[in-house]
């Protein structure tokens, strides 16, 4: 008889820390965020957008840079595409960026 080994629950997939995903809300909801972030102790943060939001990213960064952080430094701008299916079947591409600052 072998004996068998109890399973191990499977560890969580640990998730990206100190990211913000920018979606409809209004900016300064999203610059609080990054704030709450670097007042934890952080020093980076990384935005992440998709499509008609990559605007409101922007925005973000620049309120967040001119207004609240002025040490703020840029470390990288990742754009890209990625092919979305809707609901209806059809697939599209929609524009993406990650914006990765950090407090100096």
């Amino acid at each position: 008889m072998a004996e068998e080994k109890p399973k191990q629950p499977e560890k969580p997939r640990k998730a990206e820390e100190n990211v913000v995903f920018i979606g409809k809300k209004p900016v300064m909801n999203y610059v609080i965020a990054c704030l709450t972030f670097f007042n934890v102790g952080g020093s980076k943060v990384c935005i992440k957008a998709r499509g008609r939001a990559i605007s409101r990213a922007v925005d973000t960064i620049e309120v967040l840079r001119r207004s609240f952080v002025k040490d703020l430094k840029l470390v990288d701008i990742k754009i890209g595409t990625e092919e979305v299916t809707g609901q209806d079947g059809r697939r599209s591409n929609v524009s993406t960026i990650e914006i990765t600052v950090t407090k100096a």
